[in-house]
């Protein structure tokens, strides 16, 4: 009796173990001999069934679900219980693949496997690598030999799949394919082989007490690499706020580490054998080395990319934001062409891909630059919309909340974009944001602390420096004006406030006037 089809699956009840199995053998065979395309994979259990209306549910069914995700393509898995029924009664052999745990079930379930002639020893098809960096997460394993924490050990590996689903530069297998690989013993290159991906997130729960232990690693699964690893200690007080915030933490680590892997496999590659993501990455390599040599080379790699695949949202985003960048530390020659491709390039990036933060984020950088801030918030938040962990559309909210005369809304901005992205490239640039916001409020000595702390950073870039001189004028501390004032000029030679204000256009009077006097009294030119 087929009681109901289930997605792609079907739950049928059968009088007896024998009719079940013969059903199922005589499926698989003919499949095998038609020769087509499509594979099944079935599950046999026998046991107590709860009858409702036209419907079954219950432990046996359950049993049955979880079985039918362990059978190879093309096979047959069958419980314990059913091969002790089954005796000699069906001329197939079933071999032992011994006891395994499985999701919501709480004792271990001895499975049985069959698969046609030449089909279990046939390797299973390996998929080809995505364009995007791709990447499993398998379900966490529980460690806490108690059975009610799978839900928990589960959901965290789901809430990531979900998370990490939101990157558009990223390629995410679904739950239901990485979730059926839960106690296979498999290696985890021979996981990506199959699900076609380069990495893998794997993960442990345990629970002692009131305290919970989670660790994840990440895993290049094509080179067999260990990427990263992290542990998490926290109390169990409210497990699913705990759920989130440890799902958090893993999220915006694993996304900003995959990405600069992928920017450095790129960079190795000889120049003339790229595609265009390719290029698209190494463009971004060069351009969050975030220094005037690179950003140049940035540009060069995303003209490249948009030359390559015109319609690629990600490279036209990229050189509207190489050419911003360009403007942005005076290394442009031509301020006003630069300005007119970035803001053409930023639209084409939206055109293409409304569903891409980077290309939101992007055009809304560009919008700042020409001070058209609403429609620059708008695009921000759009971005955040659609990717709430994207940390450069919080920083790129934060600019232009500072820019609209708003600061103390910037540096909420700014602490989350912080947040997200604690090693992030650009750091100098959140520091420098943060330092801004406190002079617009008249909070010079906090102003001053962030912006040497943006100049510390390796790659410090101009407005560093013109933060840290705003500060040091209104606290009329020249000797050190003057220091910071020669760096602004092995910058540029030619900066003045004109230059100052026409990178960042601050549209609200006082606040406008409040930057500008303070770049007046540490010596900067009008």
């Amino acid at each position: 009796r087929i009681v109901k089809l289930i997605g792609d699956g079907t739950l049928v009840e059968f009088p007896s173990v024998v009719e079940a199995v013969e059903c199922a053998l005589a499926v698989q065979k003919a499949l095998v001999q038609k020769g087509g395309p499509i594979q099944l994979r079935i599950g046999i259990n026998l046991g107590d069934v709860i009858v409702e209306g036209d419907d079954i549910y219950g432990d046996g069914v359950n049993v049955a679900a979880r079985l039918e995700a362990l059978a190879e393509p093309g096979g047959i898995c069958i419980s314990g219980i059913v091969q002790e029924s089954l005796g000699n009664r069906v001329a197939a052999v079933f071999s032992d693949a011994g006891a395994q745990e499985v999701r919501g079930i709480p004792r271990p379930i001895r499975i049985w496997r069959w698969a046609p002639e030449g089909v279990a020893a046939a390797a299973p098809v390996a998929l080809s690598l995505p364009e995007k960096p791709s990447i499993a997460i398998l379900p966490f394993d529980n460690m806490s030999h108690d059975p009610d924490q799978d839900f928990f050990a589960e959901g965290i590996a789901e809430d990531i799949i979900t998370e990490l689903s939101k990157f558009r530069s990223l390629f995410v297998i679904a739950r239901n394919s990485s979730f059926a690989f839960k106690g296979q013993g498999l290696e985890l290159k021979e996981i990506g082989r199959r699900l076609g991906v380069r990495y893998i997130v794997e993960g442990s729960v345990r629970r002692a007490g009131n305290r919970v232990r989670i660790t994840a690693q990440l895993i290049d699964a094509v080179d067999d690499v260990h990427l990263w690893a992290e542990r998490y200690d926290r109390n169990l007080e409210d497990i699913f706020a705990m759920q989130d915030e440890v799902t958090h933490a893993i999220v915006t680590t694993i996304e900003p580490h995959l990405a600069d892997t992928e920017r450095q496999r790129a960079r190795r590659k000889p120049p003339e054998s790229l595609d265009a993501w390719e290029a698209y990455q190494r463009g971004l390599w060069h351009l969050y080395q975030y220094t005037r040599e690179d950003i140049p080379r940035g540009l060069s790699f995303m003209e490249c990319a948009v030359a390559l695949d015109p319609g690629f949202a990600p490279a036209q985003a990229g050189l509207a934001l190489a050419l911003y960048m360009q403007v942005l530390d005076g290394v442009s020659k031509d301020r006003g062409g630069d300005l007119q491709r970035a803001l053409a390039a930023g639209r084409v990036a939206v055109q293409r891909d409304p569903s891409d933060p980077f290309a939101h984020t992007a055009l809304a950088r560009v919008y700042n630059t020409y001070g058209e801030h609403d429609a620059a918030i708008e695009h921000c938040d759009r971005a955040i919309g659609l990717n709430p962990s994207y940390a450069s559309a919080h920083f790129g909210r934060a600019r232009t909340l500072w820019l609209a005369g708003r600061p103390e809304e910037a540096l909420s901005s700014i602490d989350e974009a912080m947040r997200l992205s604690p090693k992030d490239p650009m750091t100098t640039a959140f520091m420098t944001g943060r330092s801004i916001s406190f002079t617009l409020m008249g909070h010079y000595e906090e102003a001053l602390a962030w912006a040497r702390r943006a100049v510390r950073q390796p790659n410090a870039v101009l407005f560093a420096s013109v933060a840290e001189l705003a500060a040091l004028g209104w606290l009329g501390r020249s000797d050190e004006a003057d220091m910071a004032l020669e760096r602004v000029r092995s910058f540029k030679p030619d900066a003045d406030i004109q230059y100052v204000l026409s990178v960042h256009p601050i549209t609200e009077a006082e606040c406008r006037e409040r930057f500008v006097a303070g770049l007046r009294k540490a010596g900067l030119s009008e």
